[in-house]
């Protein structure tokens, strides 16, 4: 019996790309590989890159020349790039490190098997198509291993908004849902597996309409037959689009006890004028009015946000709308950037502002932000909460897991209370955790 090949994946960016890695694992799990934790013992090194902060490219080929000398030690070594990056550059890539083996865009990677065939008789892959079939279902079939007690599941993918500094469109295409049987029937194969709690993926997750034997199923409905998947604990799903948040799924944070009290809801300034630069299609009173709606269903529910700041022509006026906006709403977590240019972009035709007041203005809001994380933290002390274990801690005997507001708690519990869900008393708020102890 030949001896297994070694996989090593490097992930950058979003949850969804954590889980494309997991199955580019499992697609060239049949060809021979296991993955393995250090690219110094690897057969195969692939990096799954992510296109939306600035420098993406820059920083990928920076980290491809880390590579240069285990390859030279390691002719057979082959090394692959994957993802957005992999999308929007693949020729280039090519062209600027000839010691790439295989280059495979986001809704190609079912083709992973061949191309590393092809790489391993000497010649060069590349494979950035859109292909029509359904990449999820040309996968090798999952081995049977037991998974940690939370997941992502992706069931839809790609954009069909085109705010203006986004290269989603570009990179993984058209919105398109994955039918609901097959999502119903991969979720209860991961709880037959060990997993408690899954996060529902799409680049705009609550656009999702997938096809079943009954009609199109959005959201709400999959996220409530989900729900009669008895060992399945907890519900999540990211990331969402103000303009698709319809009236049924905002039912469902108040009717469906497994969907947790946690929602991820970008709305990226509080100016209608910039608003409508960046072609989000909705106002900053209509986000208002939504999330008003929404904790009227759920009023535990935290609130998570996206900002950019420093988008081209933004006033100091609009920087204040926004600053006015995350007042009024309150968030417990947010994401915060300054702009950067994406090639290819409507916004990056544009007149760009001085990066030092851009860079001012993300250091105020990132202090507000912080402010307003830091007091939901600290409103859970003294509270009882449900805290799914997860892992071992640093400390002896410490266990961390996911409260059902998604933050992170430590406390001390025996280590096989992983994938349980234990009632906890919040005893100290730390800046990005919670420590708490075990009601009895």
């Amino acid at each position: 019996m030949s001896e297994a090949k070694k996989l090593f994946i490097k992930t950058y960016g979003c949850q969804m790309n954590v889980y494309d890695s997991e199955r580019m694992a499992e697609a060239l799990g049949g060809s021979g590989y296991v993955t393995t934790d250090t690219a110094d013992d690897a057969d195969m090194i692939l990096l799954n890159t992510c296109h939306i902060r600035e420098k993406a490219a820059e920083k990928v080929y920076s980290e491809l020349g880390r590579f240069k000398g285990l390859k030279a030690a390691k002719p057979d070594l082959k090394i692959g790039v994957a993802g957005c990056v992999a999308q929007a550059e693949g020729e280039e890539i090519m062209r600027r490190q000839p010691m790439v083996d295989l280059v495979v865009g986001p809704q190609s990677y079912h083709r992973l098997p061949d191309m590393e065939a092809k790489a391993g008789a000497g010649q060069k892959a590349l494979d950035t198509d859109f292909p029509e079939e359904d990449k999820f279902e040309h996968l090798k079939a999952r081995p049977k291993a037991k998974r940690a007690p939370a997941a992502f599941l992706t069931v839809q993918e790609g954009c069909d908004k085109f705010c203006a500094f986004c290269v989603v469109p570009y990179t993984r295409g058209a919105e398109v849902s994955r039918p609901a049987d097959r999502v119903l029937t991969e979720a209860r194969d991961l709880v037959d597996r060990g997993v408690r709690e899954i996060t529902l993926l799409g680049q705009n997750v609550n656009a999702y309409h997938g096809a079943s034997s009954d009609g199109d199923w959005g959201l709400a409905r999959l996220i409530r037959e989900l729900a009669k998947i008895d060992d399945l604990k907890r519900i999540r799903f990211t990331t969402s689009h103000p303009n698709d948040m319809e009236e049924d799924l905002i039912a469902a944070h108040g009717d469906c006890e497994k969907l947790m009290p946690y929602l991820h809801l970008p709305v990226q300034s509080g100016s209608d004028r910039i608003l409508k630069a960046m072609n989000r299609k909705h106002t900053a009173e209509s986000y208002i009015r939504l999330v008003e709606r929404i904790r009227a269903a759920r009023p535990d529910l935290l609130l998570s946000g996206d900002f950019i700041v420093g988008f081209p022509g933004e006033t100091d006026q609009d920087f204040e709308d926004t600053m006015s906006l995350v007042r009024e709403v309150g968030y417990g977590q947010a994401y915060s950037f300054k702009y950067s240019t994406r090639p290819g972009t409507p916004a990056a035709e544009k007149p760009q502002i001085d990066p030092d007041v851009a860079s001012e203005r993300l250091h105020r809001l990132q202090e507000l932000l912080t402010q307003q994380q830091h007091a939901a933290q600290d409103a859970m002390v003294g509270r009882e909460v449900g805290v799914m274990i997860e892992r071992k801690g640093r400390l002896d005997g410490q266990m961390v897991g996911k409260s059902d507001h998604l933050h992170a708690v430590h406390l001390q519990a025996p280590a096989d209370n992983v994938g349980q869900i234990l009632r906890v008393k919040i005893t100290e708020s730390a800046p990005n955790s919670l420590a708490g102890t075990l009601v009895a």
